[in-house]
């Protein structure tokens, strides 16, 4: 897909990542809900600076500081679906964009939550074209989301950082 401003390709790739929580979905909602404080359990994730007043819910904007391996960008983002304690959407309109989405099913009746985070990227032609698309993607991303979320899971489960 060409890029808007500069006509030249872009790749795409999904990653789609999932972990079982012994918490209900409420309480994982409360780690996941701030969106600064990702950073906690997020290891690609350096710092997330608000661009305005609004830090929760729809239209919220921000700066997320990611570093993975020797590659250090800001990604600019907005949330664009907030539906507590359930779905937690944004769109990715930096260097990388796309859709991301977290969703939070219970299941044993409620009393655990699966987390999922999916994401739709596109990568500049810069990060590697379709290749940088694939291994950014399935080989490098995704394992690092899996920690993230093991890392959630922790937290959630804990109570601890």
């Amino acid at each position: 897909m060409p890029d808007a401003a500069t006509g030249r390709r872009r790749f795409s790739r999904g990653i789609v990542v999932s972990v079982d929580i012994d918490a209900t979905p409420e309480a994982v909602w409360a780690v996941v809900e701030p969106v600064e404080r990702h950073v906690d359990w997020m290891h690609d994730a350096v710092a997330i600076r608000f661009t305005g007043e609004q830090q929760r819910g729809v239209g919220t904007e921000f700066l997320c500081d990611t570093k993975v391996g020797p590659i250090t960008l800001v990604d600019r983002m907005e949330i664009t679906e907030w539906e507590a304690p359930r779905v937690m959407g944004v769109r990715h309109t930096g260097v990388v964009t796309g859709d991301g989405r977290f969703t939070l099913e219970p299941i044993d009746l409620g009393r655990r939550t699966r987390f999922t985070w999916a994401e739709t990227l596109t990568f500049p032609w810069w990060l590697g074209g379709p290749l940088g698309a694939l291994v950014g993607g399935k080989l490098v991303l995704r394992p690092i989301w899996r920690r993230n979320l093991r890392n959630l899971r922790h937290l959630v489960e804990t109570g601890s950082d």
